[in-house]
Order: C-alpha cells, then structure tokens, then sequence
C-alpha cells in the first residue's frame, strides 16, 4: 500500500486557480491551519472556499482568495462573528452563498454519494431561499406531497482537514470530542490532504481508542502531512486548547500588518513568531 506522507508545500504545489477547496473544522475548532498558511504563500486564488467558517476564511478572505464562498457560518466562536471575513463581505470582495448548517451537510452528503442535490426540511420557511434565489424546491412523488429545499451537491476539487493522529497510508484519527464532517469533506473531494499532529503506525491509531476515532479512511485520502501545532491558533483537543490571546491578536490587528509579522515566512517562522509573541506578553 503506497505512503502518501507529503509536504505542506507539495499539497500546495497540486492546487491551482479556481478549484473548489473544502477546509474541514468548525468555527475555530481543529481546523487545518497550516495548510491555509501554506496557501497564503502560494499565488493560488478566485477560489470557491466550502467551510464551517473559521479564521481559514478570515485570513483567505483578507488576502483576497475567495471568488466565492459556501458556509452556514463564519465565527472565531469565543468572537461570534470573524472579523476579517466580516470586512470582506462587507466591502462586496466575493460571492456568498450562506446556507443553514443541515443543508450544508447535506450537500457534502449529496457530494459523497455522487447525487446532484438531497431534499432537506432545512430553510423551507426562512430567509434561505431569498437569499439564495437560485436554490430550488422539489415536491415528495408520494402521496404526503411534501416540499423540501433541494440542496445542491457540494463537490470538491480538495480538501483539506486536520487530525489528531494519521498513518501513512491515510487513515486519520481524531481523539476530541466531534469529527467536526471532516470524513464527508474528504469524499466529497477529488483529492482530500490530511494533516496531523502526529503520524503514527497504523497498529497504534487503535491500541489505546475505539475503532470509531478512525473518522478518515485511507480510500478517501490522497496526501498526508505531519504538522505539529498545525491547527494553531484554533484548538485541537485533547493536544491542545484554543491560544485565546493569539486569536485576540489576530481578530484585532489589520490583516497585513498580523501577515507581515507572522505569514511573511514558512510554518517554521509562523511558529517562531507566535512563541516570541507569547513570550513578550509575559
């Protein structure tokens, strides 16, 4: 079975301009940071970005990535709504196509079994379809007659998502408390990249946790990236909590003087800064 360990810089080096790109994660919770850093250093942009939101929006919204943005959120959580992704949209930088977060699922759901849409209660009798006027509705054929939203497939050219745990063949493994969907990212998308704070021989993703912490299956999964502290600043329990001073930086400081102080460099120099920033704050 092939090892699929690769570089940040080498799942970078797959991406091109335009694609639909999924970053797993919730709000700013276990979110594949490191990967969006390495983005940020690419030319890469006009993306359609597909996300529970988090500071990955924020930071690719500010630096002028997103053509076209998918979500039912954009929150920092400890800070309701993320700061950098509020300036965006209000300065009219992308397309926003805001759903609820049940037809959001199900869209992945629809991607992950290859069907153009799912019918789903969710936003029937809501804003939903006004501020969506191309969603559609579709009527049960049985005798209840019922009509239902038609959520459109979310398909993915890439995903990106970030685990506890990961062998090299591409099983991943997540130990805190919700998988966040970030199996269904995974095959929604043509090719999915996992990043994880430790990979690990396959034996001991089990020798210590139940089988159904095995969230991502290696089918599914086209590259794996050892990252440590790679979903900082959000958290990812139980290795480590939220850096809730960091993000208060990050949420208050304009996006090109926080990307020249800690983005200007690679995921080595990023964790460098953030250390020197603590250590100057104590």
């Amino acid at each position: 079975m092939a090892d699929k360990t690769m570089t940040v810089e080498a799942v970078i080096g797959r991406l091109e301009s335009g694609m639909t790109l999924g970053i797993g994660g919730w709000g700013s919770r276990r979110k594949p940071m490191a990967l969006v850093r390495a983005l940020l250093r690419s030319e890469v942009t006009d993306l359609t970005v597909v996300s529970y939101g988090g500071p990955d929006v924020g930071l690719l919204a500010a630096a002028g990535r997103i053509r076209k943005l998918i979500t039912p959120f954009t929150t920092l959580d400890s800070i309701p709504l993320e700061p950098h992704f509020r300036a965006a949209r209000e300065s009219g930088a992308f397309e926003l196509m805001e759903v609820d977060e049940a037809m959001f699922m199900w869209g992945l759901h629809a991607a992950v079994n290859r069907l153009p849409f799912l019918p789903v209660r969710a936003g029937i009798g809501s804003d939903v379809m006004r501020v969506n006027p191309a969603l559609r509705t579709v009527t049960s054929p049985y005798e209840d007659g019922e009509t239902f939203v038609a959520m459109p497939a979310l398909r993915l050219d890439a995903a990106f998502v970030h685990l506890n745990r990961a062998d090299r063949l591409g099983n991943g493994q997540y130990l805190g408390p919700d998988p966040y969907f970030d199996d269904l990212f995974c095959e929604a998308a043509d090719a999915a990249y996992v990043s994880c704070e430790r990979i690990v021989e396959t034996a001991e993703l089990t020798k210590e946790s139940a089988p159904q912490s095995l969230l991502v299956k290696r089918h599914s999964v086209s590259g794996v990236i050892e990252t440590p502290n790679g979903a900082h600043f959000t958290s990812c329990a139980p290795d480590y909590e939220r850096d809730e001073p960091f993000q208060k930086l990050y949420a208050t400081t304009p996006y090109a003087e926080f990307a020249e102080r800690f983005l200007a460099g690679d995921e080595a120099a990023y964790q460098s800064a953030v250390e020197a920033w603590h250590k100057e704050q104590r």
